[in-house]
């Protein structure tokens, strides 16, 4: 059962778009039958709809993937590397479909959905390599006679819980890993996939972390979701990945070199309308340059074309949902109101339907402001100064989040003083754009714990460590004490 709305675009494969939840390796319903509309956010209208699965949908997925995960957890290396990669090869053939579908979805340009396929295709790639890569240990122990074993045993099902920000990319980044580390014969209950509407999502979310059978979750979300995540998962001590909120610093020093600067900052901000929990929230200008940093900015930014996604010309899409363009309207009526002066935007654009919101930036902004202590999450970018090192770190520093943050300088010895003293998971030195396959993603404080990405790191958190002490006999050198 599909929606009986017209899609508004062609695609070279029609197969590709599906409309139901994929369990046991067949295309179904939610068991009430229940549907919600996906709607464009460029014009506001709905063109599909999807199951609205809730808790009653669980132990039935859940299930059918721990029998898979019974049936294949001894699959080698090389064939769980050799399935990742046709799996690769399958995206790939379909990449320019799957944008399409993101770009109707989301809202983001063409041109940024097509990069969102690039980037997730870099985990399917990287993490095939990784299949190959998992191995233990052996070691002598400070006993005579005694050898200490470890092995790598994969930890069964996985439930990723995934943000609609970056659709495409969050769930190749979390099934990869888990993939790599264990259900690559891509048995037809390997991958599951639950949609439902926000109605349903708290219960289905919890039912899922609560079921005995689930051993790992893995959340990309809200800090306040994120909580109540591991809340479900401390019952039952479920091994939790938390991937959170951002209120990313930019800081922007005196010796920069501005126009790179600036650059870095276009794309981070405005990327998908600064939907992003790694872009840059809050940004720090030393005084000696804030001026013409402002100046450079604006110039730029003025340059974006807003429009629907799927326009050739869009380099600056809607914002995926009303709710969004509310928050980051009252964000800048709150700037406003405390002092903030309005450099460009600061309302949504004539003569678009759909979720717009002109991309804004806000002067003078201080601390006493919502867009200081809030993640946007949209359009929006306030310029802070400040005068010394110290002042700078101390602001950047000043928030419960710690996911990434970004410096400019020329000074190599303050790139070091800084990525030693920022608070975050993921440090940018004079870049905007440290996101990759290779690099370990995540953060600290409330803006969660454990990795995704990297090397080692992340497929160990789809794996468990198992000891072993094996004794031998006296042996004859030992007798003799040499």
């Amino acid at each position: 059962m599909g929606s009986a709305y017209e899609v508004p675009f062609q695609l070279e494969d029609p197969t590709l778009l599906k409309q139901q939840s994929f369990v046991n390796g067949e295309w179904v319903e939610a068991a009430s039958g229940a549907r919600f509309d996906v709607i464009d956010p460029g014009t506001g209208n709905s063109f599909a709809s999807c199951p609205a699965n809730d808790t009653e949908d669980v132990n039935f997925a859940v299930q059918t993937s721990h029998d898979a995960f019974q049936r294949y957890r001894y699959t080698t290396p090389r064939r769980r590397a050799q399935m990742l990669l046709r799996w690769h090869e399958l995206i790939t053939a379909a990449k320019s479909d799957i944008a399409t579908i993101v770009t109707y979805e989301t809202g983001k340009p063409r041109a940024e959905a097509l990069g969102e396929l690039d980037y997730a295709l870099g985990f399917t790639w990287w993490f095939a390599g990784e299949a190959e890569r998992i191995q233990g240990t052996v070691g002598h122990s400070s006993i005579p006679n005694r050898r200490v074993i470890t092995i790598k045993q994969f930890i069964g099902v996985s439930v990723a819980l995934v943000p609609w920000n970056f659709p495409v990319a969050m769930i190749l980044r979390k099934a990869s890993a888990a993939l790599a580390a264990v259900r690559a014969g891509f048995d037809k209950a390997a991958l599951t996939v639950l949609t439902t509407d926000m109605k349903r999502t708290p219960g289905l979310s919890e039912s899922l972390c609560k079921h005995p059978l689930v051993c790992k979750v893995t959340f990309t979300g809200s800090t306040r979701v994120g909580k109540l995540i591991s809340h479900h998962c401390s019952d039952g001590l479920k091994k939790l990945t938390l991937e959170l909120g951002g209120n990313c610093p930019f800081v922007v020093f005196d010796d920069a070199d501005l126009e790179k600067a600036a650059d870095a900052l276009i794309q981070l901000k405005w990327r998908h309308a600064g939907q992003a929990c790694i872009t840059a929230n809050r940004v720090y200008v030393q005084k000696g340059v804030y001026s013409a940093f402002e100046t450079l900015l604006a110039e730029k930014t003025k340059k974006l074309k807003i429009g629907h996604g799927s326009a050739k010309d869009t380099t600056l899409g809607p914002l995926t949902t009303l709710a969004g363009v509310d928050k980051v309207e009252s964000q800048v009526k709150d700037a406003i109101a405390q002092g903030g002066r309005l450099v460009l935007g600061g309302s949504r654009p004539d003569g678009l339907n759909g979720y717009f919101y002109s991309p804004t930036i806000i002067a003078e902004a201080n601390e006493k402001m919502m867009v200081a202590n809030e993640e946007t999450f949209g359009p929006l970018c306030a310029l802070f100064s400040f005068d010394t090192e110290d002042e700078a770190v101390t602001c950047a520093n000043n928030t419960s989040m710690g996911l990434a943050s970004y410096v400019f300088t020329r000074d190599v010895n303050r790139t070091w003083r800084l990525l030693e003293s920022l608070e975050a998971g993921m440090i940018g030195l004079n870049t905007g754009n440290q996101s990759a396959a290779e690099s370990p993603f995540g953060g600290i404080k409330e803006s969660g714990y454990g990795k995704e990405s990297g090397k080692d790191v992340a497929i160990n958190e789809y794996l468990i460590t198992k000891s072993a002490t094996l004794t031998l006999d006296e042996s004859p050198v030992t007798k003799c004490n040499i």
